[in-house]
């Protein structure tokens, strides 16, 4: 059994034209994602702006979304700092708040020093205060550091360290990652653009940004693949392709922001230094969205 398994999205973070976290909006969001066939949530990811919230604001936005889940959903947060020491004090808040599980990025602003051991002592650190399940997450396009698949043949021992969110492309750390982590230890992909092939190589799920516009394309693929229909997960996975860099790789939050919005959702406005995409991304995401006739509304958030 592996704890965790399936697919969910990161929750983009609506703010109001004032700068302030929109609850009203964010409960809506959900409120509608609960009609889609992902398995849960996440708040405070990478597609969260998660960096550009300050405390009070990433403890007010984890509990609008559990306010607004049922407990059978599972909601995971974000809870990495820079420091051990606020990691744990994060992850804790978020587990009084009602949180499933905690997403942990690995620390990076001091590269250098980020080494494997260096990376099993923090978060040995945080899964032994934390009350939660903890689940690791490499993201090095963000952070410029890399979870060697050593320290996952490590953390995955640790009653408390559930899985690892692995966003890298690279297959063959992926593969590892596999064949190194303990029995019922779970590997979701994170990278739209390697979805398949992260599924195909033995992958338990995946946290993907795409799944906020696509949930259902991103699950059927999932299924596909689980039920051993390779074939057709390769197609539809084909058809996700474009929309997925678009959200992803070439446009990031701001191009996200856009597709949801597009979608009926409530995608509220960015927070600087983050900029809207010009209105020609607008058409090339609206184009890729009709492809797939997930288009709601032409109303795009600016």
């Amino acid at each position: 059994m592996h704890t965790f398994a399936g697919i969910y999205t990161p929750l983009a973070t609506p703010f109001a034209a004032d700068g302030s976290l929109d609850q009203r909006a964010l409960a809506r969001n959900v409120e509608k994602y609960l009609q889609s066939p992902l398995t849960g949530l996440v708040v405070l990811g990478s597609n969260g702006e998660a960096p550009q919230l300050d405390e009070d604001e990433a403890d007010l936005a984890i509990k609008t979304v559990r306010d607004a889940m049922p407990k059978h959903r599972p909601l995971l947060a974000g809870t990495g700092r820079e420091s051990t020491a606020a990691t744990i004090a994060a992850t804790k808040r978020a587990a009084d708040l009602g949180v499933d599980a905690v997403l942990v990025r690995t620390p990076s602003f001091y590269k250098g020093q980020m080494t494997t051991d260096a990376f099993v002592r923090h978060y040995t650190a945080v899964a032994d205060r934390s009350p939660v399940p903890v689940l690791l997450y490499n993201v090095t396009m963000y952070t410029g550091v890399n979870l060697l698949p050593d320290a996952i043949g490590v953390l995955s021992r640790h009653p408390n360290i559930v899985g690892v969110k692995e966003t890298n492309s690279d297959m063959v750390q992926f593969g590892e990652y596999l064949a190194k982590a303990e029995e019922g230890f779970t590997v979701l992909a994170g990278s739209g653009a390697t979805y398949y092939s992260a599924l195909a190589l033995g992958a338990h799920g995946a946290i993907l940004a795409v799944g906020g516009v696509a949930p259902k394309l991103c699950t059927d693929i999932f299924n596909a693949v689980r039920d051993g229909r390779f074939d057709d997960a390769k197609a539809m996975h084909r058809r996700l392709a474009p929309l997925s860099k678009l959200v992803g790789a070439q446009y990031g939050v701001p191009g996200l922001k856009a597709a949801i919005t597009l979608c009926g959702f409530e995608g509220g406005h960015l927070r600087p230094p983050l900029q809207p995409v010009p209105p020609a991304a607008i058409d090339t995401i609206r184009a890729a969205l009709t492809e797939l006739n997930l288009t709601e509304t032409s109303d795009v958030a600016r």
